[in-house]
């Protein structure tokens, strides 16, 4: 089975509550998990969150919205990664999504569950040797190698990103880098701040007709049009 665990929480630093901000009368989360759920390649999806009480919306968007839900520790997202897949397993394969990418396109998730089958890889994904924009990211690791990482990992660093500690260790774990042309790595398309907020509301506006059936070039012939939204929170 291949779970999707998409991790998300409430209090960001920058952007405090930003995945349940509405968009459209949605809230963030909502248009991002209707776009995942697109993916031909994942069987299960769980969102992964803290324990914390300012977590407790989050819950109850899921309780409300039929969405698998697991809590976990606020800082020890390694841990809450492998205690959701524990418990909604038994998975072969992990596909790691963060909850402040909304544009995530369901078919770049399915080329990076391809090339993690394909190259027999503990770790695929698009975000180190970064061609595609910040804000599609999307990781795909073997159980066995989360499970590895979970048991070794001792760094508080390594605790709180995921996959750090595989990073960390190319000569025990093999990678496979998803890469595109031409390069896209600087488009900025996650939400951290207000203005990142602002320029993704204004893309799903943008492109509301299209019921969130839109995919990366979709954006990007909407931003060509639209040159004073890329503006407002490039980099």
């Amino acid at each position: 089975m291949i779970l999707a665990i998409l991790q998300c929480r409430m209090s960001s630093t920058r952007l405090p509550g930003k995945v349940l901000k509405p968009i459209l009368g949605r809230p963030m989360l909502s248009w991002q998990i209707d776009r995942i759920r697109r993916s031909r390649t994942i069987d299960r999806l769980v969102v992964a969150t803290s324990q914390e009480t300012s977590d407790d919306p989050i819950q109850a968007f899921c309780d409300a919205n039929q969405v698998l839900c697991y809590r976990g520790a606020l800082h020890d997202v390694l841990g809450r990664f492998h205690g959701a897949a524990e418990v909604f397993g038994p998975a072969e394969h992990v596909v790691r999504l963060t909850g402040d990418c909304p544009l995530i396109d369901w078919t770049i998730i399915d080329a990076t569950v391809d090339l993690q089958r394909r190259a027999e890889s503990d770790l695929a994904g698009n975000g180190i040797e970064r061609t595609y924009p910040d804000g599609l990211d999307v990781e795909v690791v073997a159980f066995s190698a989360l499970e590895r990482a979970h048991r070794e990992a001792t760094e508080a660093s390594e605790r709180e990103h995921v996959t750090q500690h595989i990073y960390h260790h190319p000569e025990t774990f093999r990678l496979a880098h998803l890469t595109q042309t031409p390069d896209l790595g600087a488009l900025r398309w996650t939400v951290d701040t207000p203005a990142d907020f602002e320029m993704v509301e204004k893309v799903f506006k943008g492109l509301a007709g299209r019921n969130n059936n839109f995919l990366q070039q979709d954006v990007l012939d909407f931003l060509e049009v639209h040159p004073e939204i890329v503006a407002i929170n490039a980099p």
